[in-house]
């Protein structure tokens, strides 16, 4: 007889973990206890030593789906405690917490069938739940995981919801959410003035949407604003309400059958669409249908229902929704009651409520399926707060992001917490939000900051924020270059520690020269770069005014090219005064940027002059691809021991395709096969000068799938190892990842 000590750290509480070792416990019977810590979960039982030995294999193997073991720890005793029974304790905390939370999760199988059933007590209740499913992180106040800890403490449960929260042969024993229509939270339907509508608070919502009107609905992170799909009016007056003339919606269908009306899925896009994470997964269209929903690319955003609030509106036969963020431009999602009836008066026409308080903002995950895995765009509810585990003890450190898809990463050991989106810091109701949540994070995870971290760029909130947190802690701030940090992060996604080749494809970053980065091959690692190659400068007549009017970037590419703009290409009325202005170089960046690259050639061929939203350009350009082998000429010549891509043979091509009336999807795909082509040629002079093989791609370019699975592809066959993202965004969301391993190891620019 031994007595075995267990302690099993991972994603352990909330996930039905106790009721499982009870069970399993009965099976040997083993006397002890079982009870939730701050750094996970602590099991003592007696028996004998083979038995113990197979009882702790079988935790490895046969844990609840939702739980994520991390680790195992076990020690033997030969003192006994001569235990009688086996029980669940109650749990303890201490001053040293740690331990994971699980994300939120949709609703499962079982209590999907109970939402249904006229006979179970639980019919048609909006917020139905079990230790398998619901609400998690965005309730969560504190650890360990307890209901005193959430936003559900001010509900006090009945007695029979009580009874199965105790009862540990139920699914609902510890469920924190647990609930019913006694003793749950309420839904309700207020009208555009914030009058309560009495009734059927799902009939009402319901109503209002076949009727096309536009409903706030409160969800698991924040509100949703969500209207007929189907009904192109509605769609129309949602994007005059939000002013977001272009931009695509998500759309949330109601079953996968649904689905496949309107948009081509794979078998893996079908599989993550119905995780229990419940992405918003991009899907390509089938022809030309829901065109008003996504007009400038092949995809649309596709969600599947994932709260029972959800499945009851399908229920009401309404079809499709849009389920866009509930907020007004570049704001934060709307969150709270109150701040829905002021902020969204005048986008909603109701307001479809509850008063169960969520207690963390969390929009929802997006992502496109990449060699039949996940390839994140936006990594948020479903799969934060769950960390990035690498191989290495960093410590602790924070890391503050960028300005664009902002987020943060607090590490602890080897262990990464990337925040969930935080969106674009450019308002301080973002900044706010950005300060709480790295406060609520810090909390929960027991983080005692040494070492803070931010990008090179004076100007972004989120180095304001590391500098007045710096001082105010007395922690030097590290600042690190842009483009090294994707590099980084790119290598902390695949766990890579040598030097490598880092093709880092982007928008702008903020150079070690003071100038604007952006079409970037980089050598080293963690604790340093060299900047091998890039490409040539492009002007931004007009600067942030040339991100938006494309048209400058056009112009500044023929005058770079031809010595001026030819008078075939002057579309606009301000061509002379943006001649001139690149002429004499005023008020005229310059940026050896892929991104505006990809955005001046959408302009040249007539895609897009004007773009109301990020990359829309480059999307486009993509989207009107055609198959192609062909590319056009360029050089990559020697400046100051770096290596340039000069495009101007390449736009040279473009212009003569065009007076030829080559098609535009041909163009298309000649120019992005010559931005492969040249980097495949770059990783060669690169590969011959320094002997390295290994390459990561990472920037947000690189969510142009053509690009990015060409280029792959090329370097393969050239007889590279090739790296992608897989856990975490290519775009700006990624880098506090980097910022945090580089800072590590003493990588950055300067610290102060």
């Amino acid at each position: 007889m031994k007595r075995a000590e267990i302690n099993i750290n991972g994603i352990v509480q909330g996930v039905g973990f106790r009721p499982f070792i009870h069970k399993l416990v009965k099976e040997y019977d083993f006397k002890g206890w079982v009870k939730n810590t701050v750094n996970g979960v602590a099991i003592s039982i007696e028996g004998e030593e083979e038995e113990l030995n197979k009882f702790i294999q079988r935790i490895k193997y046969e844990a609840p789906k939702l739980a994520l073991i991390e680790e195992i720890n076990f020690i033997f005793y030969d003192d006994l405690k001569n235990y009688t029974d086996f029980k669940i304790a109650a749990s303890t905390e201490e001053n040293e917490k740690f331990t994971l939370v699980s994300p939120d999760v949709c609703i499962c199988e079982d209590c999907l069938k109970e939402l249904f059933n006229i006979h179970n007590r639980r019919y048609l209740f909006p917020f139905i739940n079990c230790t398998n499913c619901g609400p998690r992180f965005t309730i969560i106040k504190d650890i360990p995981y307890d209901r005193n800890k959430t936003t559900m403490d001010e509900f006090k449960m009945c007695s029979k919801c009580d009874s199965e929260y105790k009862n540990i042969e139920d699914r609902r024993y510890h469920a924190q959410p647990n609930c019913c229509y006694t003793c749950g939270p309420k839904l309700s339907f207020t009208d555009e003035n914030g009058e309560k509508i009495n009734g059927d608070p799902i009939a009402i919502a319901a109503s209002y949407i076949k009727d096309g009107k536009i409903v706030a609905i409160k969800g698991l992170g924040g509100f949703h604003a969500a209207c007929d799909v189907l009904n192109e009016n509605a769609v129309y007056k949602l994007r005059e309400r939000k002013q977001r003339e272009e931009k695509p919606f998500a759309v949330m269908f109601g079953d996968i059958d649904s689905v496949k009306k309107y948009c081509i899925v794979s078998q893996s896009e079908e599989n993550i669409l119905k995780s229990f994470k419940r992405p918003i997964v991009l899907l390509k269209k089938k022809g030309d249908k829901l065109n008003y929903i996504s007009s400038d690319n092949n995809y649309i955003g596709v969600m599947l229902p994932y709260t029972p609030i959800h499945y009851l509106l399908f229920n009401k036969c309404i079809g499709p929704l849009i389920m866009t963020s509930a907020n007004s431009a570049d704001l934060p999602t709307v969150y709270k009651n109150e701040d829905a009836l002021t902020e969204l008066k005048g986008i909603a026409d109701g307001f479809l409520m509850n008063n169960r308080d969520i207690h963390v903002r969390c929009d929802d995950s997006l992502l496109m399926v990449f060699e039949d895995k996940e390839y994140f765009i936006r990594r948020s509810r479903g799969y934060v707060p769950y960390p990035i585990k690498i191989n290495i003890d960093i410590g602790e450190i924070l890391s503050c992001g960028g300005e664009q898809k902002a987020s943060f990463t607090l590490s602890k050991g080897k262990y990464l917490f990337l925040s969930q989106h935080i969106g674009d810091m450019k308002n301080i109701e973002t900044y706010d939000n950005y300060e709480a949540q790295i406060n609520h994070f810090q909390n929960l995870f027991n983080i005692e900051v040494k070492k803070i971290a931010c990008d090179l760029h004076p100007d972004y909130m989120s180095t304001e924020y590391a500098v007045k947190r710096g001082k105010k802690d007395g922690i030097k701030v590290a600042f690190v270059q842009h483009h090294h940090a994707h590099m980084a992060a790119c290598m902390a996604d695949n766990n890579l520690y040598n030097d490598v080749i880092g093709i880092i494809f982007d928008g702008t970053g903020f150079g070690i020269d003071g100038t604007i980065w952006g079409g970037e091959f980089l050598t080293g690692g963690y604790r340093g770069f060299k900047r091998y190659g890039t490409i040539r400068s492009i002007p931004l007549p007009g600067g942030d005014a040339a991100i938006k009017e494309i048209y400058r970037i056009e112009y500044a590419l023929l005058k770079e090219t031809f010595g001026k703009i030819p008078d075939e290409f002057k579309s606009t009325e301000d061509a002379l005064i943006i001649d001139a202005m690149i002429e004499k170089k005023f008020n005229t960046p310059y940026a050896s940027s892929i991104g505006r690259l990809f955005d001046g050639v959408s302009s040249l061929i007539g895609l897009k002059k004007k773009v109301s939203y990020e990359g829309q350009g480059a999307i486009i350009l993509e989207s009107i691809a055609e198959e192609c082998e062909g590319l056009y000429e360029y050089s990559i010549d020697n400046y100051n021991n770096m290596k340039i891509f000069n495009w101007k043979s390449m736009i040279k091509g473009i212009t003569a395709d065009l007076k030829k009336n080559v098609p535009k999807g041909i163009i298309a795909s000649k120019f992005m096969n010559t931005i492969i082509d040249m980097a495949v040629s770059m990783s060669f002079k690169i590969r011959k000068e320094t002997g390295l093989n290994e390459v990561v791609l990472s920037g947000g370019v690189f969510q142009n799938i053509y690009l990015l699975s060409g280029l792959k592809k090329k370097l393969i066959e050239a007889g590279f190892k090739v790296y992608n993202h897989q856990r975490i965004s290519a775009n700006d969301e990624g880098i506090s990842i980097g910022q945090a391993l580089i800072t590590a190891y003493g990588g950055y620019v300067k610290c102060v």
